[in-house]
């Protein structure tokens, strides 16, 4: 290590240190850096408008995804992903719990990270977003037509999935990566059952590379054998660069205590540079070995709208010392997280979080390394290249604890730093700050709409801070994160808009509301393109039909009544389903179902479509049910009632449905 690289280490751990203390108590919480007045004009939508773009923020751990207007910040819709929602009965609805199933079994609940627009030569296209699930490795799927969760993909041999989920340039492939490395037997790379101390002999991560350019059919296509280190986070090369991933690691120590103190003893950890298209190449040939890796597959089949899910029992892994030219390591100080590629494609800049510099990475210079073969070093396999041949160059006075970078498509950088509180605008090719404005209070991830493509939108920037403190009325001690709107489109800075953000944000994504907006589903057309099996199409195909301890309840709903809205022959022991069909065919004429003593949630079922609420009594009585979404004038009156008697009662099960159904009667209507 060079003095002056010393020099600013040690300047950068004391900085560190002091402002870790008093960065709240520098900040002034009440400045802006536009008047109040301009501040307002640029964030007002007038009633009966719309916002210019869509903002998808990852919910953490509410384990959904939550959509916002820009620039008013208004929250527009909360799509539920990894975690039961009893909104609308996602993840408790029989149609929709497949979706979370996992080899772990029924797991209602996730921690959602990064969301990520799918592309088509480097730019977001707006079909659909992907996501990840740290704590039970998960990827799934949104449509952006319904903004509906559609898949669900789990992640064998993998544990703790925060390197993902990022797109390469026309979303032929989703990444992963272990941020835990797990003990992995040789020969087939499962979790062993061994002493903790054995870390740095057992401990293994792996990269993924998921195959996800055709919905329902996500694949986990090959995965990459790496050493036992923490890997961060990632994104895709492009233009020059495309067919390369880049992935943050830190804790190279393989430290497996008290990894705050132990995994930053060195001056240096890693970004791992991963020729996608080379690893494909072998994965095609065959030249990789199939290992167990039992894992879930869960997704929405298109005709039926009812969720599947099906086991896969193996994997594709290629290792690195088997593999030649597939994986590289970048030197790259210190502690670093996040990694970014610019709009060209020829610089990689990684955000070290104890580092007092950001490096910038030239991808051209790296290939010339790597053809050169000049490396420092072997590690299982992978060679590390020379940190100073790889230079572009390093930013000066970034802040305290840089983290993520995104791009304004003009030739500018946009740094956060965590510990000063800070975004930092800095020039790509000079690498010199150009201006900082404070956030309040430490952003995490940032966003410019578009802004990690080859062809941001720009004129805005999201700040996603991890602290809340003193911005809104308080809520007790459990508040909301919050954002922050700032104008990009000038030389300065300028700071618009505070919003509250449900669960915490870890990183966003937006898009122009004119990009998928039309393209917006508004009803389900009952006569083709429902095919739920246990549709009606009127209040004549309704019914029950008793099968063995089994009763299914064919119901109808359109305002203001249910079909059928009495039901009597339940027993204590059956299980009830009730199919409910929404019969309207008008936009935004929701009906919900609900019955007393049920342990699920409502299904909120839309225009056309079917939902199936399953229904265990407990008690015998008369019990009643209803519409849950206040759906017309008459809304009160739309419920009904459900008789349950002992178990081995003589009560006929009848209802007056429109037909009558095997092993039931009609009631009068």
């Amino acid at each position: 290590m060079s003095f002056q690289s010393i020099k600013r280490t040690a300047l950068g751990a004391a900085l560190l240190l002091i402002a870790g203390s008093f960065a709240f108590a520098c900040q002034s919480t009440s400045s802006t850096d536009a008047s109040n007045s301009d501040a307002a004009e640029k964030v007002y939508v007038a009633p009966g408008e719309h916002d210019e773009f869509y903002a998808f923020m990852s919910g953490g751990y509410s384990g959904q995804l939550g959509i916002y207007g820009l620039p008013s910040g208004r929250h527009l819709k909360t799509v539920p992903v990894f975690s039961q929602f009893g909104e609308n009965g996602y993840g408790y609805s029989e149609d929709t719990r497949p979706l979370l199933q996992t080899s772990f079994g029924f797991v209602p609940w996730g921690d959602a990270h990064h969301p990520k627009v799918s592309q088509t030569d480097g730019v977001p296209d707006g079909r659909w977003l992907f996501i990840n699930e740290n704590n039970t490795p998960r990827i799934a799927r949104v449509d952006l037509t319904t903004f509906e969760t559609t898949e669900v993909l789990e992640i064998p041999n993998s544990a703790g999935n925060h390197a993902s989920a990022f797109v390469t340039p026309n979303s032929e492939y989703v990444s992963a990566a272990t941020r835990f490395s797990i003990p992995m037997d040789e020969e087939n790379l499962q979790n062993q059952d061994v002493s903790i101390d054995s870390y740095k002999e057992n401990f293994n991560g792996t990269i993924s590379f998921i195959r996800a350019d055709k919905p329902g059919e996500m694949e986990v296509s090959f995965q990459i054998l790496v050493p036992g280190y923490d890997y961060d986070l990632s994104h895709a090369g492009k233009g020059p660069s495309d067919g390369w991933s880049f992935f943050t690691s830190y804790n190279s120590e393989e430290a497996n205590t008290m990894l705050e103190k132990n995994a930053s003893r060195n001056d240096k950890d890693f970004i791992a540079a991963v020729n996608w298209r080379k690893a494909e190449e072998y994965a095609n040939n065959g030249e990789c070995r199939m290992v167990p890796g039992e894992h879930a597959h869960n997704h929405v089949n298109h005709d039926t709208g009812l969720a599947e899910s099906e086991m896969r029992d193996e994997v594709c892994v290629l290792n690195p010392a088997d593999n030649p030219g597939m994986v590289y390591f970048l030197p790259t100080p210190k502690s670093p997280h996040g990694v970014d590629v610019d709009p060209t494609g020829q610089y990689i800049i990684a955000g070290g979080k104890l580092s007092t510099i950001i490096p910038v990475f030239a991808f051209d210079k790296m290939i010339d390394a790597i053809e050169r073969e000049s490396f420092a070093k072997d590690i299982d396999g992978i060679p590390v290249l020379n940190y100073n041949e790889l230079l572009h160059g390093e930013v000066e006075n970034p802040g305290l604890g840089p983290l993520h970078t995104e791009f304004d498509g003009k030739g500018y950088a946009y740094t956060t730093a965590f510990i000063s509180s800070e975004i930092v605008k800095w020039d790509i090719e000079k690498t010199e700050v150009v201006d900082r404005i404070d956030t309040y209070y430490s952003p995490g991830h940032l966003m410019i709409p578009g802004g990690d493509s080859q062809e941001p939108f720009g004129q805005y920037l999201v700040a996603l801070n991890k602290i809340t403190k003193d911005r809104y009325l308080p809520t007790g001690p459990e508040l909301w994160h919050s954002a922050q709107l700032i104008d990009i489109s000038g030389d300065k800075m300028k700071l618009l808009l505070d919003f509250p953000t449900s669960g915490e944000p870890h990183y966003a994504q937006a898009i122009p509301a004119d990009m998928i907006k039309d393209k917006q589903r508004k009803i389900y057309d009952i006569k083709t393109e429902n095919g739920n099996p246990y549709k009606v199409l009127n209040e004549d195909e309704t019914g029950i039909e008793r099968r063995g301890n089994e009763v299914h309840v064919y119901m109808s709903a359109i305002r203001s009544h249910f079909v059928p809205d009495n039901i009597e022959g339940i027993k204590l022991g059956d299980e009830v389903y009730f199919h409910v069909t929404n019969l309207e065919q008008d936009w935004d004429i929701p009906h919900g179902f609900a019955v007393q003593g049920a342990n699920t949630a409502e299904v909120l079922v839309m225009p056309g479509q079917t939902r199936t609420l399953k229904w265990t009594p407990t008690k015998t009585g008369v019990f009643p049910f209803y519409c849950t979404d206040f759906c017309s004038a008459l809304h009160q009156e739309m419920q009904g009632y459900v008789r349950v008697s002992p178990e081995g009662s003589d009560v006929p099960l009848a209802s007056n449905a429109g037909q009558e159904r095997p092993g039931s009667q009609l009631l009068s209507k």
